[in-house]
């Protein structure tokens, strides 16, 4: 296994593509979910959560839908089922990239939160595009993107504990 090319999934020994989410370490790369390549990270999940709860998050190419994450999310045992986790309500379809697309261009995140997210993302794709470089330079970008996931884990950190201890007014 050790001779794979690192751009392959070590799970699965599929091709890993620059949208996929994945999981990185010790020079090896594979993705976060071999079933649902394209699955939205944990950061991601989180982010939508917390500040995107009650927005429209997607509208859907085949039936026209709008859908919002309560939407998505309210039949649990289909996406299950069909190892997707962001279907069209309406007519079934994967509305992930949808979902990522108003992730990285919502106006309600706060500007510090965007930035590191998207940083973040940028990291991880070239890391995917350039793995196959020598050993020396794939290591630099598996660091890179790391610190850009830290980066981004700490500044949600920090607007957590900053909303925590604000003071409530009521």
């Amino acid at each position: 296994m050790a001779d794979q090319p690192k751009w392959m999934c070590l799970q699965c020994s599929r091709m890993i593509s620059p949208d996929d989410s994945i999981i990185f370490g010790h020079g090896h790369l594979s993705h976060l979910s071999c079933q649902r390549p394209r699955i939205l990270s944990a950061e991601e999940r989180t982010l939508l959560f917390v500040y995107c709860r009650d927005h429209w998050l997607a509208k859907c190419a085949g039936c026209a839908g709008n859908s919002r994450l309560r939407d998505l999310a309210s039949d649990l045992t289909a996406t299950l089922l069909s190892g997707r986790a962001h279907l069209c309500p309406g007519c079934r379809r994967d509305l992930t990239d949808s979902v990522r697309v108003h992730l990285y261009g919502c106006v309600t995140l706060p500007t510090e939160v965007l930035r590191s997210a998207q940083a973040t993302r940028e990291a991880v794709q070239r890391l995917v595009k350039q793995s196959h470089q020598p050993g020396d330079a794939a290591d630099v970008l598996m660091r890179e993107a790391n610190a850009a996931r830290d980066a981004l884990r700490k500044v949600m950190q920090n607007r957590r504990t900053a909303a925590s201890s604000a003071p409530r007014h009521g």
